[in-house]
């Protein structure tokens, strides 16, 4: 599991060291078993989690709401008539509309289409960029390279690597070859100097030894075939977590005790 942290990590409420009561009113939590209140309209639900959590009137900041996810013709439907997707979002509503400072999403993407996937990960930076701290927890590499700013990696329980994206793959350097090849069969293997491949169909990606020349390694490539591209890269951070979770790991793991 990642848990990735956006924005700044200088949490107000955690300055004294202690979470104290009146803390948990500043802290928006979405889980990834989503509950909500489903005999309830969709407007009336809001401004109960809303007021519940703020000790004031939010229809002004629901109404906002509502229209940023093109939900204002819903507000006065049940919860129960909502579609997966709406429910999510309606969802993602009642975690931060009284405004909290501190805002933890559990796999906030799941089960989202393309469309109200971008709508919710533009709500997301909007949060950030008004000065909510974001803490979400994600197995999609992509959206952690993306978004976040600081990265929190877990496996079996511990504590595995943590940092910026930048400082993380510098860790591992400039060991990634990706290539565009004309012919794939076989025309990689037992190439010197490559610890593995993997073959992602369009575009290959070589993992290089420590004191490989990948200026070599792609001199070799195009004596067996023509070459359309190739990149120089630091690894994904897709190919770190296999690296540190993956099987190889694993039999590293297994060796060693």
């Amino acid at each position: 599991m990642f848990i990735l942290i956006g924005n700044n990590l200088n949490f107000g409420m955690f300055k004294s060291g202690k979470l104290q009561p009146e803390h948990i009113y500043k802290i928006g939590y979405l889980p990834e078993e989503r509950g909500l209140y489903k005999n309830m309209k969709v407007r009336e639900v809001l401004e109960f989690y809303g007021e519940l959590k703020s000790g004031r009137s939010v229809r002004r900041e629901v109404d906002g709401w509502l229209h940023k996810f093109d939900l204002a013709d819903w507000a006065d439907r049940k919860v129960e008539t909502l579609s997966k997707g709406m429910s999510q979002k309606v969802q993602f509503i009642a975690t931060v509309v009284a405004g909290p400072e501190l805002v933890i999403l559990d796999e906030p993407f799941t089960g989202l289409d393309p469309v109200n996937t971008d709508i919710l990960r533009e709500a997301v930076l909007e949060l950030r960029e008004n000065g909510t701290t974001v803490i979400f927890s994600t197995h999609d590499m992509g959206v952690a390279e993306r978004m976040c700013d600081f990265i929190f990696m877990i496996f079996k329980g511990r504590k595995v690597l943590d940092g910026t994206l930048a400082s993380v793959q510098d860790k591992y350097g400039n060991d990634t070859l990706r290539v565009r090849i004309e012919d794939r069969k076989g025309v990689l293997n037992d190439l010197p100097g490559v610890e593995s491949l993997r073959d992602f169909g369009r575009m290959q990606e070589l993992r290089m030894a420590q004191d490989c020349d990948p200026q070599e390694t792609v001199a070799e490539i195009m004596k067996r075939t023509r070459v359309w591209s190739f990149e120089i890269a630091k690894p994904s951070l897709h190919d770190i977590f296999v690296r540190i979770a993956g099987p190889e790991a694993e039999e590293e793991v297994t060796a060693d005790a």
